[in-house]
């Protein structure tokens, strides 16, 4: 397995966990309080889900998309 592969896992997982974090944070009484009366949630919180997704698309994209196959 090469590199580009292994950073792409590594990303996915990141992402993953970022997503995880993001959505517990999501119900948390200040981002309740936050998303009823202001229509969004906390920095942080879209931080974490934007973070996360943006994480996820590239894993997904380096590990699918490895380096072009060599011709032997």
């Amino acid at each position: 397995m090469d590199a580009k592969r292994i950073v792409g896992i590594a990303l996915l997982v990141l992402g993953l966990g970022l997503v995880v974090v993001g959505m517990n944070a999501s119900h948390s009484v200040a981002d309740q309080v936050s998303n009823t009366f202001l229509g969004r949630f906390t920095q942080t919180t879209t931080w974490y889900l934007l973070g996360g997704a943006v994480g996820i698309v590239l894993g997904i994209f380096m590990t699918l998309i490895g380096p072009p196959a060599k011709n032997a």
